[in-house]
């Protein structure tokens, strides 16, 4: 048994990713089970699916910590600067459009509902919502085409 190679933070790390990797998904799928079998008996089966749910984020955000903690070498200078940029094009290019698409959703299952044309109405503030999101996404993205092109958009 060589422990040589050992180390605390090593432990830990390795420790975080299997609770992270395969015991969460694991029991966020038995909680589905769970909530599948309330649900067939007629039971109020929401607090799996909320744990389902919780599970699954838990596991969702040690994936997300992994990938924006892994873009630079530990002593790179400039490695909480590329983590907040990685973490910023998460957000914009991936949970924005989805976002945006279930506003387009509900907006849909709104104007089946109730078709007023008003400011106030529910269907038209999800189709704002979905728009400014896209707007959003997608002025990120021009930022980013610009940079690429030069020295901060500066030829």
């Amino acid at each position: 048994m060589n422990l040589g190679n050992m180390s605390f933070d090593h432990g830990v790390l390795n420790l975080a990713n299997w609770l992270g990797n395969v015991i969460m998904p694991t029991l966020a799928a038995a909680f589905i089970i769970i909530a599948i079998l309330q649900f067939s008996k007629g039971r109020d089966f929401s607090h799996s699916m909320y744990g389902a749910l919780g599970c699954l984020m838990v596991s969702g955000l040690t994936r997300a910590f992994e990938t924006f903690a892994s873009q630079g070498a530990w002593n790179d200078p400039d490695l909480y600067w590329l983590s907040i940029v990685a973490l910023i094009n998460w957000v914009a290019n991936v949970i924005l459009p989805v976002y945006a698409a279930s506003q387009v959703a509900a907006m849909a299952l709104r104007l089946g509902v109730f078709s007023l044309v008003h400011p106030s109405s529910g269907w038209l503030r999800h189709f704002v919502t979905a728009a400014l999101c896209l707007m959003v996404s997608g002025v990120l993205r021009l930022a980013e085409f610009f940079v690429a092109q030069g020295t901060g958009g500066v030829r």
